[in-house]
């Protein structure tokens, strides 16, 4: 069985040790290296080729500045933000920036296991606690005019596929649903994205929800 590589990326070594004792104690993961700061969190990045980063927003060099530049590598990881901030600004700016994922740091050892398997099979991943916030920021007026709704642009091949996105679906089941290739869904992904203006599948889910409850 392929495990899935991660990089833990946090100052505080009991925490992150302990994060690491339990990816490790789970046979579908294990732990390819651990960074106490922004710039190391890059550079093993680099080194090591991790599928999925655990990252912290408060350590020496920046959380969010290592993000965008793990996202500038050719082959960027999944990267999610692990923290305890709740701040409004550091939330939509880890998301603007390309985090796949903003998870708490109160979270329990059996949920992040789970958020962890979200990651790694292509889905999004935000606290509940801070979904909704994250919702409705996007829906308030402030973010968007009706009249100028992004998602009137979508094809409806392309609705179609945001709608099973925002269900949880990795690209692969999506494919699986819609008879196409995975290479395909990716492709209109992409378009998706850039129809939105949007930064990654988290923001597309929740400008989804705010549309289509049902989802």
């Amino acid at each position: 069985m392929t495990q899935l590589r991660v990089l833990i990326a946090d100052d505080h070594p009991l925490f992150r040790e302990g994060v690491a004792a339990l990816l490790d104690s789970d046979e579908g993961t294990v732990v390819v290296g651990q960074a106490e700061t922004g710039r190391s969190a890059l550079d093993m990045a680099n080194e090591h080729l991790p599928d999925l980063v655990l990252l912290d927003l408060s350590m020496p060099d920046g959380g969010l500045w290592a993000l965008g530049e793990i996202k500038k590598l050719d082959t960027p990881p999944v990267v999610a933000i692990l923290t305890v901030s709740e701040d409004d600004e550091d939330i939509f700016t880890a998301l603007k920036s390309g985090a796949d994922g903003y998870i708490l740091k109160g979270i329990g050892g059996r949920d992040l296991l789970a958020a962890v398997e979200d990651l790694a099979a292509g889905r999004s991943y935000v606290s509940p606690g801070l979904a909704m916030k994250v919702l409705q920021a996007m829906r308030s007026p402030a973010k968007a005019d009706a009249e100028d709704d992004p998602l009137d642009s979508l094809t409806a091949r392309e609705e179609e596929i945001l709608r099973l996105v925002a269900t949880g679906k990795s690209n692969k089941e999506v494919g699986r649903a819609l008879d196409l290739q995975e290479k395909t869904v990716k492709h209109y992904m992409t378009i998706i994205l850039q129809k939105l203006q949007v930064r990654n599948r988290t923001e597309a889910a929740l400008m989804a929800h705010g549309r289509w409850p049902e989802t």
